[in-house]
């Protein structure tokens, strides 16, 4: 390759990567006098990671919004709670908080005294009272195939057990509405909960104190509809349904960040 051409293609990535780093900064910027937006915060549930919300994350920060998708560590809902409610803590202004399934616990209680959280986004999420577990209100209503025999148990540690869902029947309960090869990848890369958290009472919810918004989703095999009606008329909340699966958060993510942005405005 000549000198000559060398310098014309080093020039061309110069400024195409000039250009690139120009937009990504223009996106992340807020225009001069916007008011601030709120600090989106994203916890996943459990069988699932923090790329469950990637195509909600997207459009989010598209529209300039700071976001922030934490690893949630699925040990307890105690642990979990107080590992979130100490992130809230390093955070200023304003926060709207969103979770999917077992993540729904996890912001209820983390949340609670918190000024800076100025509502709660429920997207086919656990929203207990005080004193519920997350099998009282799977299984309040029937409907729910997120049962033992869909489960494998593994332990770990000094007597514990984790529980994972069967490859078999993964794509069906879990993420139905899903291509089965983008289901194959979730369900290899799937992070277990601690089995314990099924039967542990929630402390007091924020929802009783904090303007909340429930996404729900019509086609659940995990948590059943009736189930999400009822939790989000007792929040009152503001309700959007949607034909989905558990999983709505991937199945129908501008249905989701178009709540939370409701939620954030």
């Amino acid at each position: 390759m000549t000198t000559t051409r060398r310098a014309v293609l080093a020039g061309s990535a110069a400024v195409a990567t000039g250009a690139l780093l120009g937009t990504s900064e223009a996106q992340a910027q807020p225009r001069p006098g916007a008011k601030p937006k709120p600090t989106v915060v994203l916890v996943h549930g459990a069988f699932a990671d923090s790329s469950g919300w990637n195509d909600v994350s997207a459009r989010l920060i598209r529209e300039n919004y700071p976001v922030i998708a934490p690893a949630n560590p699925l040990r307890s809902v105690a642990a979990d709670s107080a590992y979130l409610a100490s992130l809230l803590a390093t955070l200023s202004g304003p926060i709207v908080l969103a979770a999917h399934s077992y993540g729904g616990i996890v912001i209820t209680n983390a949340a609670t005294a918190n000024p800076n959280v100025k509502a709660l986004v429920y997207v086919a999420a656990f929203a207990p009272d005080e004193g519920e577990s997350l099998l009282d209100l799977q299984n309040k209503y029937p409907g729910s195939k997120l049962n033992e025999a869909a489960l494998d148990f593994r332990p770990y540690g000094d007597g514990l057990v984790e529980g994972y869902i069967k490859k078999e029947v993964f794509h069906d309960v879990f993420a139905r509405d899903v291509p089965r090869a983008t289901t194959n990848l979730m369900q290899a890369g799937q992070r277990p909960a601690d089995t314990r958290t099924l039967g542990e009472p929630s402390g007091a919810p924020a929802w009783k104190t904090i303007p909340s918004y429930y996404l729900i989703a019509r086609n659940d095999q995990v948590l059943p509809v009736a189930a999400q009606r009822f939790m989000a008329r007792r929040a009152g909340s503001r309700v959007h349904e949607v034909g989905a699966s558990h999983v709505a958060m991937i199945s129908q993510p501008s249905m989701a960040a178009d709540l939370i942005k409701s939620a954030a405005r």
